[in-house]
């Protein structure tokens, strides 16, 4: 059976640990190493280390994001009113690769010259060129920008390998009088943004209105440009239909009266060819016969003695 391990023990182990100089480094961080307080240019990553008991001081500094809260940051406008932001809060990074150079310029404490202190600097700076109204509230919702801007200048000029990711500011405390005037004048603000929006809510139902009116009107217009083209077309169908009966029955009057002159023709060809001299004379003789004639004289006349008188002129010459 295995006897457990005593405190005492685990202490003896502990001491003789801290005194062989073993340390761990966590994941997230590096090792800078002090020996005699000169900074040592090996840097230590995660895991476990050695350093030289008494002689050396180690450090570890965070190399992933953080989040520093300045807190308390007094400031007097440029007229003359101090205000007091509670907390305002920096996310930064600081490289791995630019540890040593920014530890051994500004110490294990880099980010008190270039987040704490450069906060309350960079505040009083835009603060006393800035009236209360700006500062509370027309600059307010552009001061994170502004101060991260501010800040992200100077340190890459001075310490480039820290990153300002992003600055949160809190609203500042204010004089209660003042408050209480600004407070209206916010109030007053909200119902004037209100009656703004009402307004403009208004214009764009009247103005809605007046785009269904026009868009039924031009559905109207369309519709009666269709019934209007409908209309159109029926008529020139007809007219179409007209025309075309009328060349029906053009061409029909055309055929009956080339049909009856050519009966005519053929029948005066026929008559000229079936009227003779002896046919033309034995008519005249039939008509003389059936008529009863009374003449008084001597001698008939030449007409009935050979019917030639009743012969054409032309005839009676052949």
């Amino acid at each position: 059976m295995v006897e457990p391990i005593s405190a005492s023990v685990v202490a003896g182990i502990a001491a003789v640990a801290a005194l062989s100089g073993v340390y761990r480094v966590p994941e997230g961080h590096v090792a800078v190493t002090f020996r005699g307080g000169a900074l040592l240019h090996k840097i230590r990553g995660p895991g476990f280390h050695m350093a030289t008991p008494l002689l050396d001081k180690v450090h570890m500094i965070q190399t992933t994001v953080q989040t520093d809260k300045v807190t308390s940051i007094p400031c007097g406008t440029s007229g003359g009113t101090m205000i007091h932001f509670d907390r305002i809060e920096v996310v930064n990074q600081l490289r791995e690769d630019a540890v040593y150079a920014t530890v051994k310029n500004y110490t294990v404490d880099y980010d008190k010259t270039w987040v704490y202190d450069k906060i309350h600097h960079e505040v009083n700076q835009i603060c006393s060129k800035s009236t209360l109204e700006e500062m509370y509230i027309t600059k307010f919702d552009s001061l994170d920008e502004t101060l991260r801007d501010a800040l992200q200048r100077d340190i890459d000029l001075y310490a480039p390998g820290i990153t300002i990711i992003a600055i949160r500011v809190t609203k500042p405390s204010i004089p209660t009088a003042i408050r209480a005037n600004y407070e209206l004048i916010e109030s007053e603000r909200t119902k004037l943004k209100v009656a703004e929006q009402t307004q403009r809510l208004v214009e764009k139902q009247a103005e809605t209105e007046r785009k269904k009116a026009l868009i039924e009107a031009e559905k109207a217009a369309a519709v009666e440009a269709v019934k209007l083209e409908r209309e159109l077309k029926m008529k020139e169908n007809e007219q179409k239909m007209e025309a075309i009966q009328d060349a029906m029955m053009t061409a029909r009057s055309k055929a009956a009266a080339d049909a009856e002159l050519y009966r005519a023709t053929k029948e005066a060809e026929a008559n000229k060819l079936r009227l003779t001299k002896e046919v033309l004379q034995l008519e005249a003789v039939r008509a003389l016969a059936n008529n009863t004639k009374v003449f008084w004289g001597d001698r008939l006349p030449s007409l009935y003695a050979d019917g030639a008188g009743l012969l054409p002129l032309s005839t009676q010459e052949q």
